[in-house]
């Protein structure tokens, strides 16, 4: 039986987060919205916007343009006042907030109109003063708290001292019909291998992720200067993502790579619109984040690509990526372990490491596909709308 079964007729969902540019966050809300609209319902996302609001729109769902991104006090309160009156005029049957800003504002506009909020903690927020722990718990006022892996759950439980009863673990999931090796077109991968530049005979690294210092693009640098050092120069290391206006960083790895003599084996390439060429246009996906990642989706994706992964040995990737079997784990923030990992890679050649591809393949479409993400989250709506007395606002 369909988890909709449960829910009741007409449900509308709406999501709150604070914009559809990219990420992992985004990616799921887009991934639900599309659940909730096969399934027969309604699904509002409100949002500033961005890149991915067509895709939101090709999935059935519905942007509601509004400036939940705000961190401005008298901007977040006025959400609250915006939300409570979409709620209403769209006969909102449950909230489902994705950050801790927008939350505020969400909580408190879901109860002025009475229909339950619910929250995903989709990653590990600083909390080094009281006050920002408080912020932070923002995200645990709902009946149900959502984790996005079993070490958040976790996380979540010891941070906010809250029952283990009320935080569900349902793992990221991955879009197995996108990330299918069978559904990329040759031309797709041949695409970006021109544009990227990328030799044949060379071993090809990737580390996809938003230009940000914690995901380790300049750790990955200080490890392929190390191995250049070795003479172990036949290699390519691809850096894909949008800087999002960090423009300072970008150029300091601009910098790194020129000082380090990398400007030819290290490309930064930009966003990247097609992933799953991008994982087989190369052999061997990178995840070396400097901090634990609450789930790390650039270590599930290759994975279900068919490509091992080399990830920092914190945080989810412990789950995600069996060591010897899917790939390799290093040393958070150790670049001399990073490269040793790279050689090992290298060393292992095509077999190995298509061996180690298949593994992870099956791993990941067992454990993570958007299939199974999504209906564990249907099913939580279905409780929570269940226990909630005030219920849903149903037409």
């Amino acid at each position: 039986m369909s988890p909709m079964a449960a829910l009741p007729p007409n449900f509308t969902l709406l999501q709150v987060i604070p914009e559809l540019e990219t990420g992992g966050a985004e990616q799921t809300t887009l991934d639900v919205a599309r659940a909730v609209v096969r399934a027969g319902g309604r699904a509002i996302v409100a949002s500033r916007g961005g890149r991915m609001a067509g895709e939101l729109a090709a999935r059935g769902g519905e942007l509601a343009a509004l400036p939940v991104h705000s961190k401005n006090p008298i901007v977040m309160l006025a959400n609250r006042s915006r939300l409570a009156r979409l709620i209403r005029q769209e006969r909102v049957s449950l909230v489902h907030v994705r950050s801790r800003a927008p939350a505020f504002a969400a909580f408190a506009a879901a109860k002025d109109a009475g229909v339950p909020c619910i929250a995903t903690y989709h990653g590990l927020y600083g909390s080094g003063n009281p006050l920002k722990r408080w912020y932070n718990s923002v995200m645990t006022r709902g009946p149900v708290t959502i984790a996005n892996s079993d070490f958040t759950a976790g996380h979540v439980v010891a941070e906010h001292n809250i029952a283990p009863a009320k935080v569900v673990a349902i793992p990221r999931g991955v879009d197995l019909a996108r990330f299918d090796p069978a559904a990329v077109a040759p031309a797709r991968v041949a695409a970006l291998e021109a544009a990227w530049g990328l030799r044949p005979c060379t071993t090809r690294f990737l580390l996809a992720g938003r230009l940000t210092r914690w995901k380790g693009q300049m750790l990955l640098v200080e490890a392929a200067a190390r191995l250049a050092a070795r003479g172990m120069g036949d290699f390519v290391v691809v850096l894909a993502g949008d800087d999002q206006g960090r423009q300072a960083y970008r150029q300091a790895l601009e910098t790194a790579i020129a000082a380090h003599g990398l400007a030819g084996p290290v490309r930064l390439v930009g966003h990247c619109d097609d992933m799953p060429a991008a994982y087989l246009a190369c052999d061997v996906a990178l995840a070396p984040s400097l901090d634990p990642e609450a789930f790390g989706r650039t270590a599930v994706e290759p994975q279900a690509m068919g490509r091992p992964v080399i990830a920092a040995d914190h945080g989810a990737p412990r789950e995600t990526v069996l060591a010897g079997e899917t790939g390799w784990l290093v040393r958070p923030g150790d670049p001399q372990s990073l490269a040793d990992a790279m050689a090992q890679a290298i060393e292992a050649g095509p077999k190995r490491r298509a061996a180690m591809g298949r593994a992870g393949m099956a791993r990941a479409r067992r454990l993570y596909s958007v299939e199974a993400m999504c209906e564990a989250t249907l099913q939580v709506y279905a409780r929570v709308l269940e226990n909630c007395a005030g219920g849903p606002k149903v037409a």
